[in-house]
């Protein structure tokens, strides 16, 4: 172990524990699941409460042959998903189907969001010159018509990754002409132009992450990040590219109230936003922000109906859902299929 300004510094993230900084195989530092560990009396107020999950929350261990089919490819190709990184409940279900969120610029975040799990750090401008072709033959080899497109946030690099983001969905058409290609990209700082250069690229759906209601934007996202930037950023794809369809999601159970989900939809709506995810947020590490309440299946269904009457194209709804959970089935106008009467699956 070594030291880095008087810290601990462990030699790979699969060493490293939550809340420890770890050296990349790139040679920069990055901090495991993103939220540094407290310490002392801090530590100890994160201790577990004895707080169960409900039987509706309970996702399946990943296992099964298209589970593991598609964790060989991803490991082969070099690519970070965010079915991964995130720790999200579904993984086992969406690989067994032959799908997967690929997470693009590598698998360390530039910044500390608050609910988020992924692996917080500054790359110094490091990509990986064979991601665009690399993701480009795994969707070939998943033989997918539907990819999602997601990435860290790249506050290191000047154009945020724009510009790589693009070649990446460049890539995917040229081998996968028939494949539609959903965009889930960071917010670029709210910089208009870089926005459009992935709008540009070919997409059929881009999509960010408005996350939380206005109140609780700060602390639950970075400091960078911003309720009135992604409106902007959302609002901008849709006038630069009316053809492409917009996206976004909200977490609930942070401590929100219906009147503030009621107003953070009508204000994406404003954005000229067409499809609305909402799920519930769970606390992927003692580090990370704590849950305030389970929204109950029933609620999930009541906040759909109140997004569709908002106008909406489409709102999936419901306790495990994520904002690229079955994103390919987002305009069959049925809840993605989910039923959310009994557990809630």
């Amino acid at each position: 172990m070594s030291e880095l300004k008087g810290i601990p510094v462990v030699a790979a993230a699969a060493r490293a524990r939550s809340g420890e900084k770890y050296l990349t195989p790139q040679g920069f530092t990055a901090v495991r699941d993103g939220i540094k560990a407290p310490r002392g009396a801090a530590a100890a107020r994160g201790l577990p409460t004895g707080q169960r999950l409900p039987g509706w929350l309970r996702a399946r261990a990943p296992t099964g042959a298209g589970f593991f089919e598609v964790r060989a490819l991803v490991r082969e190709h070099r690519l970070a998903t965010v079915c991964e990184e995130a720790h999200c409940p579904n993984i086992g279900e969406c690989w067994n189907a032959g799908t997967a969120t690929i997470m693009l610029m590598g698998a360390v975040c530039t910044r500390a969001c608050r609910f988020c799990s992924v692996d917080t750090g500054n790359p110094h401008g490091w990509l990986d010159a064979e991601e665009p072709e690399n993701a480009a033959r795994t969707v070939e080899l998943m033989k997918l018509s539907y990819v999602v497109l997601t990435s860290v946030d790249r506050d290191d690099l000047p154009d945020g990754g724009a510009a790589h983001y693009a070649a990446c969905v460049s890539a995917i058409k040229h081998r996968n002409p028939g494949t539609a290609v959903e965009a889930l990209t960071p917010d670029f700082r709210g910089v208009l132009a870089d926005v459009s250069t992935v709008v540009d690229s070919g997409i059929e759906v881009f999509a960010q992450n408005i996350e939380t209601v206005r109140r609780l934007t700060h602390p639950v996202r970075d400091a960078r990040a911003g309720y009135e930037q992604t409106l902007a950023v959302l609002a901008h794809a849709k006038r630069h590219r009316p053809g492409v369809l917009t996206k976004s999601s909200l977490m609930l159970g942070l401590g929100e109230t219906d009147a503030e989900i009621d107003a953070t939809l009508a204000d994406l709506r404003a954005a000229a936003v067409d499809l609305v995810t909402l799920g519930q947020y769970l606390r992927p590490t003692l580090n990370h922000l704590p849950v305030e309440r389970f929204v109950t299946p029933a609620e999930f269904d009541r906040y759909r109906k109140r997004a569709l009457a908002l106008g909406f194209l489409e709102c999936v709804s419901g306790p495990l859902v994520r904002s690229s959970y079955r994103a390919e089935q987002a305009l069959n106008r049925n809840n993605a299929g989910l039923d959310n009467s009994g557990t809630g699956r």
